[in-house]
């Protein structure tokens, strides 16, 4: 029997309002379950999120900026904080924060940015980003 080859990591941008749950929660706390997500296109995303999957948090409404790198390190499980069955949680941690904020605006700017989930729908909490799209808002962060 063949052995299941582990794919790459996948890489995401995750959005919270600091009010709620902010960059410094995550670094506080260590690590979170992600929940609260309600969105039917978000739930899909949270799903095929793995453990050592990258991550992008994204401040929302008041910073809206992309803040710090974490990861996935628990694979989706029941959303305790849901009514309804079906609605899932990951856990992230906190890795590192950028050296600089990356801002809206300077992702809008951005060519090799401009498809990404965080501009096409807004309203969206988790969003899948390619490898470049990663690498390419880290390197506007250092």
């Amino acid at each position: 029997m063949k052995e299941k080859k582990s794919a790459a990591p996948q890489h995401w941008l995750v959005k919270s309002e600091p009010e709620a749950y902010a960059w410094t929660d995550l670094l506080r706390d260590g690590r979170t379950a992600w929940t609260g997500v309600r969105n039917y296109q978000a739930r899909i995303h949270l799903n095929t999120m793995q453990p050592g999957d990258r991550v992008l948090f994204y401040e929302s409404v008041t910073t809206k900026a992309v803040v710090g790198i974490a990861a996935v390190t628990r694979a989706a499980f029941p959303d305790t904080t849901a009514e309804e069955p079906g609605w899932v949680a990951v856990e992230i941690k906190g890795e590192a924060p950028l050296a600089h904020p990356v801002t809206l605006a300077q992702i809008k700017a951005e060519p090799v940015l401009a498809q990404i989930g965080l501009i096409r729908q807004s309203r969206l909490s988790v969003v899948p980003l390619s490898k470049a799209e990663f690498a390419a808002i880290v390197k506007l962060g250092t």
